[in-house]
């Protein structure tokens, strides 16, 4: 596939999945009270460092912003890019337990077996040994099975970000098991050099031309009135 058609599939994939699914959510679950695990120990709290005062409206902002707004978002980014990236031909699901896809490394032509992770911070400390030690079995199996997989072919495959923003704790498993990030892995499992940087000026050209219809503010309104209708601030 020529890298225009490419770009072209992959944007119309991110439109139609993220952002799509992301307004859908906006305004349909995360208007629902039900929802939310309130702790009624900061309930107060929340509204007032929120609007200074205790109100349907306040609780609601402090619950929805960071809902619409949180880390779920980068999550759904995550999984929707690996389902993508099999959808659009770049990759196979992976038949090895704990990795997400395999790919022909378009570098060194060599097939990788790779877990996909969002960005540069997306671990912490004690997912370090798991992750080296399914790795490390992974290879033990291999041998096993007279397969040909050597480290190089194990690899955690980062969908954004640069090897200077790479976490310490994505660091350790590159001393062993290969972690690429950002343009060097969309360069291998697309074989076109600068496909990231591409990639990033179509998604903000996509952005900039979505109606968002105000939906941030109508989702909010309508959790509010939830609220009212409820007990929670009695």
């Amino acid at each position: 596939m020529k890298k225009k058609l490419l770009l072209d599939v992959a944007i119309e994939h991110m439109k139609s999945t993220t952002f799509f699914n992301h307004k859908k959510n906006a305004l349909k679950k995360n208007t629902k009270l039900k929802n939310y695990n309130i702790n009624p120990f900061i309930l107060n709290y929340l509204t007032m460092i929120m609007d200074g005062q205790v109100t349907a409206e306040a609780l609601a902002k402090s619950l929805y912003y960071p809902r619409v707004l949180g880390p779920s978002l980068n999550t759904t980014f995550g999984s929707n890019t690996q389902k993508m990236c099999v959808e659009i031909g770049l990759a196979k699901p992976s038949i090895l337990p704990g990795m997400d896809i395999e790919f022909i490394d378009k570098i060194d032509k060599r097939k990788k077996y790779c877990q996909l992770k969002s960005g540069p911070n997306t671990i912490n400390s004690d997912d370090v040994d798991p992750i080296l030690d399914k790795f490390d079995k992974l290879q033990k199996r291999a041998r096993t099975n007279a397969m040909t997989i050597n480290n190089n072919d194990l690899i955690i495959g980062v969908l954004y970000g640069d090897e200077q923003s790479l976490s310490s704790h994505y660091l350790k498993i590159d001393k062993k098991y290969p972690v690429h990030i950002g343009s060097d892995f969309w360069h291998r499992i697309t074989g076109f050099k600068g496909f990231y940087s591409e990639l990033n000026l179509r998604v903000n050209d996509l952005v900039t031309s979505l109606t968002n219809d105000d939906f941030l503010h109508t989702g909010c309104k309508m959790l509010e009135a939830e609220i009212d209708a409820s007990n929670i601030l009695k």
